[in-house]
């Protein structure tokens, strides 16, 4: 590839429809979070002005259930003194940075991190057209990379800093190319595997890497002098060897501590989330989580030696409870577990830090089951995320799954929820057990284009247990929260309704495939439907009323606007949260 090669998707034109389809979302989600308050100027259209009140910005808009914004990109424009300008993304953000409460010190990062998401879109331009209609029938994999927005509340999810434009090419989910890991040996004086019940780390690796690697890696060692046996292995993203370790632990490195073995035989496709990985050359193997010194979407994607160690105990856990609860078994659903993980501690940078930093995060990884094994005949997989992705005619793959089904939109989406939002409902009610339950953290099981059921993933890392008094295994320990009463149920009513079911709900009404109304009536009854299933609960369902007039509207952005490198206070979860005013709870009186 040649130098202006890996750039030829960054022309003029993609430039500037990546450009006015990001500033639409930026107005919707930042007219969401009421950072900007756009003024109705008739026949449907609305205006929001600069900070300096010189430059306004024109759009059509329709405002749906919970202060959703749908906005018609093609009709944004930009005056300024009477001239028409043409629509710049960074201008926008320059424009409006004391709205957006964009710091001096943050307002550059941000504008990189835009700058990188735009270039995304920009590659996502020139890939093959492929409708939501011919998207239901391909594998798992091509709906997994053919995904062209990311997280749909985030403005800047593409951020991705620290990847140069030839590592974008080679390692971003959607440009599907074949990844294959980087193996280091870890001293085992420095470095601890963990595993679920009945692994050992013998059997284990010899099943991922297979016999001809363990024998090419276990000859590097001997060759060099050392003993296999002193040593551990750990799967390394590429670019984390190349940028991080062999730099930032070359003395780790130096003393042998560390050793390069070289990469694996199996290819790998990197997931939404960027540094997981989906094994292509066997899909039922396991999928390898790593850890990425990347800065994306408000966190440094590392992963944590000492989080590593419980891993596979929470997970453990957490499957017998879904085994062992008849009403979580109803709804089909299943968690793959991560089954086990190894993490390395580097000791100076441990005493240089807290536990909390970015230091303690860049040599781990993790090991969870592929959805693949567990398939039935005549069911296929689909990243949740996927049920907001539309193509360029404007049709949602929601829209195409449905017409697929045969079904009518209510009896698809009533079965979608059964798979999807009863687990979540019961786990909170049952066992103030939340989830992270966005769109790339839920598979959904399909048999033609219908949803059968739901597969939960991320767990240790994303799980909470929010009850002081329950008892929960020493191991699992880490998972309990502390959260003030009020914030409990925003579990459900902003990772659930106002993060994902906004958009879907918005998306299927555009189509005129499914009434907003309609949506949220089969949402309330849906919620009915499990209350009356288990009446015992009946006290907690009071309590935590998710029929409520009203919930606490929970901005995203304001977060990542506010500190993009730390989005979150990792001590104090809940009490970092932006809350601003309330939404009206599109279920409530249903």
């Amino acid at each position: 590839m040649t130098l202006s090669d890996a750039v030829s998707h960054l022309s003029p034109e993609r430039w500037e429809q990546a450009g006015r389809l990001l500033v639409r979302k930026a107005l919707a989600e930042f007219a969401h979070e009421r950072l900007i308050t756009p003024e109705a100027t008739g026949d449907g259209r609305y205006v929001v002005h600069s900070d300096d009140g010189l430059t306004r910005y024109g759009f059509t808009a329709t405002v749906r259930s919970l202060d959703h914004w749908q906005i018609d990109a093609a009709s944004i424009t930009r005056h300024r003194d009477g001239t028409e300008l043409p629509l710049a993304a960074a201008d926008f953000f320059i424009e409006l940075r004391k709205s957006l409460g964009l710091s001096d010190e943050i307002l550059p990062v941000y504008l990189e991190e835009i700058s990188s998401t735009l270039s995304s879109t920009c590659f996502k331009l020139t890939k093959p057209r492929v409708t939501s209609a011919e998207l239901t029938r391909a594998g798992f994999q091509a709906i997994e990379t053919g995904m062209t927005e990311g997280h749909p509340c985030f403005v800047a999810n593409n951020g991705r800093l620290g990847f140069g434009v030839h590592e974008y090419l080679s390692y971003a989910p959607e440009t599907a190319s074949p990844v294959r890991l980087v193996w280091l040996a870890a001293h085992r004086s420095r470095a601890a595997f963990t595993a679920g019940v009945g692994i050992t780390y013998e059997s284990f690796v010899r099943e991922e890497l297979g016999e001809p690697a363990l024998a090419r890696f276990a000859a590097t060692l001997t060759g060099q002098g050392l003993d296999p046996e002193d040593y551990l292995l750990i799967p390394v993203h590429p670019w984390q060897w190349w940028n991080k370790l062999s730099v930032t632990f070359a003395a780790e490195v130096a003393r042998r501590h560390l050793v390069c073995l070289g990469e694996g035989d199996d290819e790998y496709l990197a997931q939404q989330s960027i540094r997981t990985f989906f094994n292509s050359s066997s899909p039922e193997k396991h999928y390898v989580k790593t850890a990425l010194s990347v800065l994306n979407m408000g966190f440094m994607r590392g992963l944590s030696a000492a989080y590593m160690e419980a891993t596979p105990a929470i997970n453990d856990w957490l499957a017998q409870l879904v085994d062992n609860d008849p009403v979580l078994r109803s709804t089909g659903l299943s968690v793959i577990r991560e089954r086990a993980a190894v993490g390395y501690r580097h000791l100076e940078y441990e005493a240089a830090t807290d536990r909390y930093s970015p230091y303690r995060k860049m040599l781990a990884a993790l090991w969870r089951e592929s959805p693949v094994a567990s398939l039935q005949e005549g069911e296929t997989l689909a990243t949740m995320a996927s049920l907001l992705h539309v193509d360029h005619e404007g049709a949602s793959f929601a829209g195409a799954l449905i017409e697929r089904s045969g079904l009518t939109p209510v009896e698809w989406l009533r079965r979608y929820l059964h798979a999807y939002l009863t687990p979540l409902l019961h786990s909170f009610y049952a066992y103030d057990l939340v989830y992270m339950p966005h769109g790339e953290n839920v598979i959904l099981v399909l048999a033609d284009g219908a949803v059968r059921r739901a597969v939960y993933k991320d767990i240790a890392e994303e799980i909470a247990v929010m009850d002081p008094q329950a008892v929960l295994p020493p191991a699992v320990e880490r998972i309990r929260v502390e959260v003030p009463e009020d914030k409990k149920l925003l579990s459900i009513f902003t990772d659930v309704f106002d993060c994902f079911f906004r958009f879907l709900a918005a998306n299927l009404a555009a189509e005129g495939i499914l009434d907003e109304d309609v949506f949220w009536r089969t949402v309330a009854e849906s919620v009915r439907a499990y209350q009356d299933a288990t009446p015992e609960l009946a006290d907690r369902f009071t309590q935590y009323d998710l029929f409520a007039p009203e919930f606490a509207l929970s901005c995203l952005n304001r977060l990542q606007l506010r500190d993009n490198r730390q989005m979150v206070d990792l001590t104090d979860p809940s009490g970092a949260l932006q809350l601003v005013g309330t939404l009206r709870n599109p279920i409530a009186g249903r």
